[in-house]
């Protein structure tokens, strides 16, 4: 069981990701969206949406520093395990909490409008509960060890999903991990998953081009031209 769950079900998950986004691009482009139903509703919408993505991002952040960070690069630059710990509490669960405010709302959204709820699909459903038991789990299982210096899976978790890249998974380190702790990593594995087949692929295709793209100079109109352009016989010029 402990190299099936730590030694196969991660690249399980990893081929499922890397084949469903080759499958969507390639056969699904059109939708490979977000369906936005912000035309159905925008009010609540437009409080959710920010407070989940934020929330999301701040979480994954911290995700990736806790298990691709090793403790000997924070220890060199003086960073205590204790203080690691209390950022990683604090800072965690204040994300943690912005992201399931967020997802609640959206829920709430999704059923009580309905336009909206008629819009949702199965998928959608099933893409929530997965989303919403894998930041609840992760906050129940920090929040659960949180006395002390807390539980440090930086010296379990952390090399555990290190070592996946080396296609030499450390299966052993998990074996004494808190069952929470494990609960948590079997359902973000899952959700790794199922990313590529529902409206999550849209962080695959973030507009990151807007940041490099160059400034869209606006000219206002001359004065004297201002009002009704006088009708003109004939052809004009491209850009006239």
């Amino acid at each position: 069981m402990t190299t099936l769950l730590w030694g196969v079900l991660p690249y399980v998950a990893l081929a499922l990701l890397i084949a469903g986004l080759v499958w969507r691009y390639r056969y699904d482009k059109y939708g490979w969206t977000t369906r936005s139903s912000q035309v159905y509703e925008s009010r609540l919408l437009n409080i959710a949406s920010p407070a989940f993505h934020y929330g999301i991002l701040f979480v994954l952040a911290g995700h990736l520093v806790g298990l691709f960070v090793p403790m000997s690069w924070t220890d060199k630059i003086g960073i205590s395990e204790h203080t690691y710990h209390l950022f990683s509490l604090y800072g965690g669960t204040a994300a943690g909490v912005l992201a399931v405010a967020g997802i609640l709302l959206l829920v709430y959204r999704r059923r009580t409008k309905a336009p909206v709820f008629r819009a949702t699909t199965l998928n959608d459903k099933l893409m929530y509960v997965v989303l919403l038991a894998a930041i609840a789990m992760g906050m129940i299982a920090k929040l659960t060890h949180a006395s002390g210096d807390g539980y440090n899976y930086r010296e379990s978790i952390a090399p555990w999903a290190r070592s996946l890249f080396t296609l030499q998974p450390k299966t052993d380190l998990l074996e004494g991990v808190p069952v929470l702790y494990q609960i948590h990593a079997v359902i973000g594995m899952a959700l790794i998953a199922l990313v590529p087949y529902t409206r999550l692929v849209h962080m695959f295709s973030a507009p990151v081009q807007y940041l490099f793209r160059p400034y869209v100079v606006y000219r206002s109109r001359d004065p004297r031209q201002l009002g009704p352009r006088p009708e003109r016989r004939g052809w004009e010029k491209t850009g006239a």
